[in-house]
């Protein structure tokens, strides 16, 4: 009997162990998979793109489950002004911008000693010469009021389109960085101002033509290819860039960024959507 008692304690006491094994291993597996999972999900890469809401962001908004797909992650920061996006990347708030021509990057790095890179052309966005005064260029009157943009390159290429519009003529060697200090012909004395981009929309109320960015003007609602009085031609040189600190070329996720930005769903959406107000570039 007692040799009885002895064996069903030590069965008793082995199946308690097992059980305990048993539950231990059970609860540890869920929590070495959670694990796992924690560490595939960090695996993703972070990246943020600094753009003007239109149409910067709108165009990186399609890339945004290309590159999820990829393994990273698109942070879009919208801007609305020049300055603050290129400032923002060499500060590296942000890994890239989208906002810009190559002649304003160029400007801007120079003036500013920024190393700063443009790695894509993605679109051209046409400037335009808008007015809600008259209907034609003919109707523009002696002494008119005309806002342009008060950046260096901006600036000359309002003035280049005024030009070329028959408005004013300038200095032959004047380029793209003209000023109204360049203007030798003013047939109809035209008084101009410059003054921030982004506030040109709102000066149509107040002067007989304004040369507004592409940009600037979908934001205000205007169709570039149905308002505008004048506009530049498909050959503008102004591509809009997708733009890297200097020696970021080579980062996985940037190469990632611009091989998306540069894909066939962007082509078609900036085709689609946009109607030939904005032009790929690639």
């Amino acid at each position: 009997m007692k040799k009885f008692f002895l064996t069903l304690i030590s069965v008793t006491a082995i199946a308690t162990i097992l059980t305990a094994c048993g539950q231990k291993n059970n609860e540890t597996a869920p929590a070495q998979s959670s694990s796992a999972a924690s560490t595939e999900s960090t695996s993703a890469v972070n990246i943020k793109v600094a753009a003007s809401p239109v149409p910067h962001a709108e165009i990186l908004s399609v890339i945004e489950p290309l590159l999820q797909k990829q393994g990273v992650n698109l942070e879009i920061v919208r801007m609305t002004d020049y300055v603050r996006p290129n400032l923002a990347l060499a500060e590296k708030d942000v890994d890239a911008n989208f906002t810009q021509h190559k002649p304003y990057l160029d400007d801007f790095v120079q003036k500013h000693n920024l190393k700063l890179t443009s790695i894509a052309n993605i679109h051209v966005e046409p400037m335009g010469i808008y007015s809600s005064k008259v209907k034609s260029l003919n109707e523009v009157t002696d002494g008119a009021s005309v806002t342009i943009p008060n950046d260096a390159t901006n600036g000359g290429r309002a003035l280049l389109l005024l030009e070329k519009a028959g408005l004013l003529k300038l200095k032959p060697e004047a380029g793209i960085t003209a000023t109204v200090n360049d203007i030798v012909e003013n047939p109809k004395h035209l008084k101009i101002t410059a003054m921030e981009a982004p506030q040109l929309p709102r000066t149509l109320n107040d002067v007989t033509l304004a040369v507004i960015n592409t940009n600037f003007a979908l934001e205000a609602k205007l169709i570039p290819t149905k308002d505008a009085l004048f506009i530049e031609q498909k050959d503008s040189p102004y591509a809009n860039i997708l733009v890297v600190r200097s020696g970021d070329e080579n980062r996985p996720e940037i190469e990632k960024l611009k091989a998306a930005m540069t894909s066939p769903e962007v082509k078609k959406f900036i085709e689609e959507k946009y109607q030939g107000a904005i032009i790929p570039a690639f």
